[in-house]
């Protein structure tokens, strides 16, 4: 029972984090580095509180971490994303497998899309002057939040 006790610990403080890098998003349109490294750094120990194998478990997730950070950064060298923006995709990649993390990236899509439109509207309405600049943090937090509370909330289903 403690186990589950660190998991949830672990889900909340990754919860927490979420809210923090949308919120300085939102302000700022920056995401922390330190945020990022936190959420990387939590990882493994999510890895050892649900007993996954070093092999194929933890390596598979480095892969897939990996593969994510590198996909995002071509984005981002495109400009189409923000560096903290990919390095928090590149985080949470290290959280969740495969599948799910598919989910999350859909959600995000059509998250940072409603994200893109009232940005770009309110930028318009408000007279500002350049291009906006998207906190595309918040549709990748949300949906990181959607994918942890889609965990709790099925039992019910």
């Amino acid at each position: 029972m403690t186990g589950e006790y660190f998991k949830l610990a672990l889900l909340c403080a990754l919860a927490l984090l979420l809210i923090a890098a949308s919120i300085t998003d939102l302000r700022s349109r920056i995401i922390s580095n330190r945020l990022n490294l936190f959420i990387a750094v939590m990882a493994p120990l999510w890895w050892l509180a649900n007993d996954l194998p070093l092999w194929p478990g933890m390596t598979v997730q480095l892969i897939l971490a990996l593969s994510v950070f590198a996909i995002f950064a071509v984005l981002f060298a495109f400009g189409c994303m923000g560096g903290g923006d990919v390095k928090m995709l590149g985080a949470l990649a290290l959280w969740f497998p495969w599948q799910p993390l598919l989910s999350m990236l859909m959600v995000m899509a059509i998250l940072g899309g409603v994200v893109t439109i009232v940005t770009v509207v309110h930028h318009r309405v408000t007279r500002r002057l350049g291009q906006p600049q998207i906190p595309y943090g918040v549709a990748i937090s949300v949906a990181a939040l959607w994918l942890i509370g889609e965990r709790y909330l099925n039992q019910f289903a």
